[in-house]
């Protein structure tokens, strides 16, 4: 039989072609695509060659097989393909990892479309990251079953998810890649993987968030969906371009921790109460502030599940969707801002209002525009809430004015600001000494820090004449309101967290 004749871009051992001169083998600057190869390759080529070769499809022109190959790809395992394919072929040098990942999702999802949602499993468990980071740096092509790097990243998961981690960092720097997982607010060194590795690492994150695996010049953001028995756990993924290489890093929801009773957030009886009677009103809007990380998310869900009924609608608008509310048998329609196709805070709200709403949450005031629609909204019948980043409850005010709105508006709409902090607390079997427990920082687990300012006739006259937030901050806390400061301290007295753990944390407002 007549093997069909090989053109490519390496020189051949034969050190000749059959179908036209050689050409040189230089590196082609181009982004490897999954659903350009093609289905004749998938299904003669076995993935254990294409993966130890280095070999993957690129489609075909005028019958003529592309194929992406490495520098060190066997000319012989080049020609072979030719044969097995039975056409001639064209080849072009490219990044070896980048092939290698190529190939994985090519058979990994049996060419699917890439807007499949469907999660994946993780294998990991939290005590074998270890011996699969050893198994990973010796042999990153490896082909056996998930592939070690595969293994390595649902391991790295795992154990995060196992530690409530928030988030998970894989940073590259001078000689050594940090992995750090966001344990109770604060970054922990977990540890290091070489520098070899870290491109193959960032790349298996990459695939898992639909992305761009060869793009490595501009930051890039995903999201998928993994899955720990019968649970399922989002992940908000982000790569960033550095000194050093690409750093990423994994924002973990994992639902089975956003499902917070409202009694568990540990607001003081007094300060529950007063919020609950605002949040109870069926008109007005209530506000909740603080910086990122700070638990505004969780309070909203926790307020929404209090104070929600089968005979109020509930509707929301998010970016994303943290937790499927209605599995804990609330009542609600939730639904998700998507700049791309034009659904914004701003005009996801102004949908909701047509649908008879009751209740409703938006997740973030960002603007002048949602702001307005959301005050207009309180005054017209509907119980907002909404959160804000500002450092105290005082400051929530003079922020919705600086956005434009104006201050008798603000006067008329506002039933109350709820500003808050999240707290470590002291690991109590150690007495925040410090143990293996609690990663020897002394602390485990966080708890609410709350600042209430409810809008009296006082508060009202205040907004009504523009005045200072300094001014409306004393006149509420001369009327009995408690600052985090306060409530900071409470804590360090009842032992449940440390002064330095105080100040750290409210230090901004001292």
């Amino acid at each position: 039989m007549t093997s069909p004749p090989v053109v490519t871009d390496q020189t051949h051992a034969s050190g000749r072609s059959d179908a036209g001169p050689k050409q040189s083998a230089a590196k082609e600057s181009v982004s490897l695509r999954v659903d350009l190869v093609s289905e004749e390759f998938l299904k003669r080529i076995p993935r254990d060659f294409a993966r130890g070769h280095l070999i993957v499809s690129q489609g075909t022109i005028e019958n003529r097989e592309r194929l992406a190959i490495a520098e060190s790809t066997n000319p012989a395992a080049v020609f072979n393909t030719g044969v097995r394919l039975g056409r001639s072929i064209d080849s072009f040098i490219a990044d070896g990892e980048t092939i290698a990942q190529v190939v994985d999702e090519a058979y990994g999802h049996d060419t699917k479309p890439d807007d499949s949602s469907e999660p994946t499993t993780l294998y990991g468990t939290a005590d074998n990251v270890d011996s699969l980071l050893e198994q990973a740096d010796r042999d990153l092509l490896s082909t056996q079953g998930k592939g070690h790097v595969i293994k390595l990243v649902d391991a790295l998961l795992f154990e995060a998810l196992s530690r409530q981690a928030s988030d998970v960092h894989i940073q590259p720097l001078d000689g050594r890649t940090l992995v750090r997982y966001r344990l109770d607010g604060v970054l922990h060194t977990v540890r290091e993987i070489s520098n070899d590795l870290t491109r193959s690492v960032v790349s298996r994150i990459k695939v898992m968030g639909r992305m761009d695996i060869a793009e490595r010049r501009i930051p890039q953001d995903g999201r998928a969906t993994v899955t720990i028995g019968n649970a399922r756990i989002d992940l908000r993924l982000s790569t960033l371009p550095t000194s050093y290489g690409e750093r990423a890093v994994i924002r973990l929801l994992d639902q089975r921790m956003q499902l917070t009773d409202f009694d568990a957030l540990g607001m003081p009886p007094d300060v529950a109460s007063a919020f609950l009677e605002q949040a109870s009103r069926s008109t007005g809007i209530v506000l909740i502030t603080g910086p990122t990380g700070s638990g505004k998310t969780t309070t909203l869900y926790a307020t929404l599940r209090r104070i929600g009924n089968p005979g109020v609608n509930i509707m929301t608008v998010e970016d994303p969707i943290e937790y499927d509310l209605s599995s804990s048998g609330l009542v609600i329609s939730q639904s998700q801002v998507n700049p791309r196709k034009g659904v914004t805070f701003a005009s996801g709200l102004r949908h909701i209002l047509r649908q008879d709403p009751d209740v409703v949450m938006v997740g973030e005031i960002r603007d002048a525009e949602t702001a307005r629609i959301a005050i207009q909204s309180s005054l017209t019948g509907h119980l907002v809430f909404s959160t804000l980043h500002t450092n105290d409850a005082a400051s929530a005010i003079t922020r919705l004015i600086d956005l434009g709105v104006e201050p008798y508006l603000v006067s008329a709409s506002l039933n109350a600001v709820l500003a808050q902090r999240l707290l470590r607390r002291l690991h109590q079997p150690c007495k925040g000494q410090g143990c293996d427990e609690c990663l020897d920082t002394g602390f485990r687990g966080r708890t609410g820090l709350f600042e209430l300012l409810v809008v009296d006739e006082q508060i009202r006259s205040l907004i009504n004449r523009n005045e200072s937030v300094r001014t409306i901050r004393t006149a509420a806390h001369e009327a009995g309101m408690r600052t985090l400061h306060d409530e900071s301290q409470r804590l360090v007295r009842d032992d449940i967290t440390s002064e330095l753990e105080a100040k750290r944390v409210v230090q901004e407002l001292l």
